[in-house]
């Protein structure tokens, strides 16, 4: 009895699809609006793991619904509609990275650094907002999924992403993160399940050398106690400008790192002589408001100005918890995704 009330309950499903879809093509906005609305924030967060960029993946986004628009002739049902998003969303990415948007060589660089740890290769970067994730975190995945929602968002896994040939990184999010299958990969990509296959097998193994190592403290839950009292003395040292305290909040093999900057910095001592320096360039304390970003504690800076009360958008850290202790800092330094955030654009000494 119950297996036949699924299959009702799935013809139901298909036929009111079908009427909207109907609706839609007949040229009914609201219909359209209807039919792809459940799913325009994973599609942005999809595109975004992909391109590395909020702003361009809202952009990706807006071209994606507007081609389903467009095409919704073509369309035929052989594919969900969710697979038909998709499908448009990945091949507008990809075309986004092959047409190099934006170029990190480009961009202006941070010049006289410390000596860093190593010299990366610099890859384009940007935050995501928490605020864009509800309703698609604890979305469930295919079964073929190798990767629970949140892991999948982490600053660490969207960085592993970014070192991947677009192709590569684009069958990897589809196969292991979303959970389709090879054939309706395939399909999506225009290519052959066995090179999506080859596709995967090469990907893993580029990307999974690149994950954090296994064994390590779980980070606290998020607005625990411990995660408020571990960013709330980072916040109060970066604040009072206490690099020492700052550094011992660190694990012994704690990163820094700064994309697009190809400058990366680890160990206390490498990122304590960094901090300092940086420290007394600026000739002024940082002030910060707490956000989070990849699901992350993070916290977004300001600058005063000289003489003046007044301190502007300067720069956002982004932290990676292992226990009681920091194991990584992302610092932005790009200020013009604030908005996103929902951050101000100044503060006034008394704010």
């Amino acid at each position: 009895m119950l297996l036949v009330r699924v299959k009702e309950s799935v013809c139901e499903d298909a036929s009111v699809t079908e009427q909207i879809l109907a609706r839609a093509r007949a040229g009914d906005e609201d219909a359209f609006r209807e039919l792809t609305d459940p799913y325009r924030r994973q599609l942005q967060l999809h595109i975004y793991r992909i391109v590395g960029s909020a702003q361009d993946a809202e952009d990706l986004l807006q071209e994606t619904l507007l081609a389903a628009w467009r095409g919704l002739e073509q369309f035929r049902g052989r594919a969900s509609v969710r697979a038909w998003l998709y499908r448009i969303a990945t091949n507008r990415s990809l075309d986004a990275l092959r047409a190099s948007r934006r170029r990190p060589e480009d961009l202006q660089r941070m010049t006289e650094v410390t000596e860093p740890t190593r010299r990366a290769e610099a890859i384009w970067l940007e935050p995501f907002p928490d605020v864009l994730l509800e309703g698609i975190a604890d979305e469930v995945p295919g079964p073929a999924a190798r990767y629970e929602a949140k892991e999948a968002i982490a600053l660490a896994f969207v960085v592993g992403l970014q070192h991947l040939p677009a192709q590569q990184r684009a069958v990897l999010v589809l196969r292991d993160v979303l959970g389709f299958r090879a054939g309706e990969v395939a399909e999506m990509i225009e290519t052959t399940e066995p090179s999506v296959n080859s596709l995967l097998r090469r990907a893993r193994a580029a990307f999974e050398s690149r994950l954090p190592a296994a064994g390590r403290e779980r980070a606290p839950l998020p607005n625990s106690k411990l995660e408020r009292d571990v960013v709330g003395s980072f916040a109060d040292a970066v604040e009072a400008g206490d690099v020492d305290a700052l550094v011992a909040l660190l694990t012994d093999d704690a990163w820094l790192t700064m994309p697009p900057e190809p400058w990366e910095y680890q160990g206390r001592s490498a990122i304590g002589v960094f901090l300092r320096d940086r420290e007394v360039r600026r000739r002024a304390r940082l002030r910060l408001v707490p956000t989070r970003a990849n699901t992350q504690p993070a916290f977004a800076c300001y600058l005063p100005g000289p003489q003046t009360d007044v301190a502007l958008p300067y720069s956002l850290f982004v932290l990676t918890l292992e226990g009681e202790r920091i194991s990584a800092i992302t610092w932005f330094a790009d200020s013009s995704f604030f908005p996103r955030f929902g951050l101000p654009r100044r503060l006034c000494r008394d704010a």
